[in-house]
């Protein structure tokens, strides 16, 4: 199986190559201006998206070094070395002070832009962690209460955003507001199904199209005990977001440099190229991890019975309602399913994993970004006495995978166009 493995290996770095800065980037960067280039970026790949800006203007285009300004905020262990741009590493998926610091100060850059220069701002997933500025009343605790809230409840990103614009001053439009003096062009990584602007690191520097309503109608839906500080906030006009026709998009651009669709085709073209038969999922599944690849599952199963060599695909962003007290995230619950379902099953492999390379997690760069499945697994979890649906109700994947040694570890990858999940089915 170890060429199998191999070769899930080899899709998902086909997937994230698609998407690294250094592969993507530099073809998207504007002409300097006659000003200052500020940059500031947030999310995973801000730190790798900073070092691509510094080699085009300070390298290739021979700009002055003094008219290069700027700060990089991202997940903690995902610094690369700059010259110009400050690196702050910050708290992910829960924010922390560095989180504030980076947001502020870049608050502080652009409301300095003038209007002979060029607001860079890059953004890719983690953004809205990285990115913290509470609005007035609430404080860095509880913003870090509504995140640990919101992650649990297993709602999806689109409703997790949208409680997440209305209680902060850099979210939904308002860094464009701040910096609405210059030239707003914007660069993205997405990491949201469907490649909504507003979602991506909950779209600093676009118009956001949901309300202060909607973001308490969330609330309720999701029964979050949220602290009466932030019910507050809420329920305040003033923290109504940045609205389309808003004077601060006026000179603000935005573009999406890389996509999960992308990234997904690229793993459809090494599958193809290895003599697999295709079923392309699509690069915006959502919903529970579990019940997901339970679908999955049936698939390929009914595959494997009818003697078909068929890779099955798919993107998105799955999640996860936490019920025990276990570790782990929707890939590698994903795969934990996959294993509860296949186990007796010979000929089918698998491999789950998010694009950043951390699955859930504690937020540390060492996370596993998710975790891979074979006939070895199933041998492992055989001779361990493992009961996967035990782990699987308690929502400790990662202590399963640990305990047979298929946790999938790459550490940081620098970039984030979400989940990639791949089974192949040879039965040959």
């Amino acid at each position: 199986m170890t060429e199998q493995r191999n070769l899930l290996r080899a899709i998902f770095d086909a997937a994230v190559a698609a998407a690294h800065p250094d592969n993507i980037l530099d073809a998207h960067l504007p002409r300097a201006p006659k000003g200052r280039v500020i940059c500031l970026a947030a999310g995973k790949a801000a730190a790798a998206m900073a070092a691509v800006v510094e080699r085009h203007y300070l390298d290739a285009a021979g700009l002055d070094p003094e008219r290069l300004v700027g700060v990089a905020t991202t997940r903690h262990g995902h610094g690369v070395p700059t010259r110009r741009i400050a690196v702050i590493e910050a708290g992910h998926p829960v924010p922390d002070e560095a989180s504030l610091r980076g947001a502020d100060l870049s608050l502080t850059l652009a409301s300095s832009a003038t209007a002979d220069d060029l607001l860079l701002v890059l953004l890719s997933g983690g953004g809205s962690a990285n990115w913290i500025a509470p609005v007035d009343g609430v404080s860095l605790a509880q913003k870090q209460q509504v995140n640990r809230a919101l992650l649990r409840s297993g709602a999806p990103i689109g409703d997790v955003n949208t409680v997440r614009r209305h209680l902060s001053r850099i979210k939904g439009g308002r860094l464009a507001r701040a910096g609405r003096c210059a030239e707003i062009v914007t660069l993205a990584i997405s990491d949201v199904p469907r490649d909504e602007p507003a979602d991506i690191a909950s779209g600093p520097t676009v118009p956001d199209p949901t309300t202060l309503a909607d973001a308490r109608a969330l609330v309720a839906k999701y029964n979050l005990a949220l602290d009466a500080a932030v019910i507050r906030a809420l329920n305040d006009p003033a923290n109504e977001s940045c609205k389309p026709g808003d004077t601060a998009f006026a000179r603000a651009r935005f573009d999406i440099i890389a996509r999960p669709g992308a990234s997904l085709a690229a793993a459809v073209r090494l599958a193809r190229d290895a003599g697999f038969e295709v079923l392309d999922l699509g690069a915006d599944l959502e919903g529970e991890a579990r019940d997901i690849a339970a679908d999955h599952a049936r698939v390929a199963l009914k595959a494997c019975a009818d003697g078909r060599k068929l890779a099955i695909l798919s993107g998105g962003e799955l999640t996860v309602t936490v019920r025990g007290d276990g570790r782990g995230g929707p890939n590698q619950e994903y795969a934990l399913s996959l294993v509860s379902w296949l186990k007796d099953t010979p000929g089918i492999s698998a491999l789950a994993a998010d694009t950043d390379g951390a699955d859930g997690g504690a937020g540390s760069a060492n996370d596993p970004a998710g975790a891979v499945i074979d006939a070895r697994t199933f041998a492992t979890m055989r001779a361990q006495q493992l009961d996967p649906v035990a782990y699987l109700a308690n929502n400790d994947a990662t202590a399963f995978f640990t305990a047979t040694g298929d946790l999938l570890l790459t550490g940081p990858t620098l970039t984030n166009v979400n989940d990639l999940r791949v089974i192949l089915v040879d039965a040959a």
